[in-house]
């Protein structure tokens, strides 16, 4: 059976404020400065999986979401592509933060003192050069940066660091011992903003002064299991004038070696994306459109 969801979002009720948004982790999290940085003064609403945050938006215990899609070391974020494609969700906006890993303590606790590194096992991974020549602790997998933080400050631990982003250390009144601990400074996340497909679309996200204009595109589709399909696909995109950016693939439940593919489109005019989203129809069993938003 063909399926396509064309545009979803384009009606023209009026966008309303986004207050509530619901992130993956603790607050003091990576999701939490994301969040901050589209957003403003919001209130955070943590959720302690991926699932529980589109199920809160859908709910609407919230007005929107925000995941984390992609790293530039660790790369994409594969379940996050699921729930896009199998909720009724639409991705409003993006931002690129650029992660700085820090060893963080309780209050008066030295360097010396500590024996144990709690964070994500992400984060961990990140920090590898430091915490390989930091013999006097054991790193231990944790699951969630700032929830290290918060647990060590909230079971007294001092002999107990944890590995997050300094807004942990506002967050729950610890204190930075070693900031940078990263092994790479150019390491950076990207974030979506998402919001429920039937919610009005908002025209960009910035200021007066720096108004964001909307020119990218995210689609997901999957083609006819036949030879060449997807060099079909993929040249029907090139003939309507998108530049493609990113092109990514899952695979299909239930169907093994069949995929579904993510791509990521800047595109100069509204005209152009609609047609870039008619084009696939041809040769597509799926076609999703999961937002229009301002490229970061």
């Amino acid at each position: 059976m063909r399926e396509t969801f064309h545009s979803e979002g384009h009606a023209t009720p009026r966008a309303v404020p986004l207050r509530r948004i619901a992130i993956q982790g603790e607050r003091g999290s990576n999701s939490h400065m994301a969040a901050l940085e589209m957003l403003g003064a919001i209130e955070v609403v943590p959720c302690s999986v991926s699932a529980e945050v589109i199920d809160a938006l859908l709910a609407q215990r919230v007005d929107a979401a925000v995941l984390p899609i992609e790293n530039s070391l660790h790369g994409s974020v594969a379940e996050h592509y699921d729930l896009f494609l199998e909720h009724p969700v639409r991705i409003d906006a993006e931002s690129l933060l650029r992660i700085r890993h820090n060893l963080i303590a309780a209050p008066g606790v030295k360097l010396e003192d500590i024996r144990s590194v709690l964070s994500h096992p992400v984060a961990l991974s990140q920090c590898r050069r430091f915490l390989a020549g930091f013999t006097q602790a054991k790193s231990v997998p944790f699951y969630d940066t700032a929830g290290s933080v918060k647990h060590l400050m909230e079971e007294g631990l001092r002999d107990t660091a944890g590995v997050a982003p300094e807004l942990a250390a506002t967050e729950y009144g610890a204190e930075v011992l070693v900031a940078g601990i990263e092994d790479h400074a150019q390491n950076y996340t990207r974030f979506h903003l998402l919001r429920r497909s039937a919610d009005a679309r908002p025209e960009g996200l910035g200021t007066e002064d720096k108004p964001r204009v909307i020119n990218k595109l995210s689609l997901a589709f999957a083609v006819e299991h036949r030879p060449g399909t997807l060099v079909a696909a993929l040249k029907r995109l090139r003939d309507t004038g998108v530049d493609l950016t990113k092109i990514e693939s899952r695979p299909v439940p239930g169907r093994p070696w069949e995929y579904v593919f993510y791509v990521d489109l800047r595109f100069a005019d509204e005209a152009m994306a609609d047609a870039a989203v008619r084009s696939l129809a041809p040769h597509c069993s799926l076609v999703k459109e999961l937002g229009r938003y301002a490229a970061a």
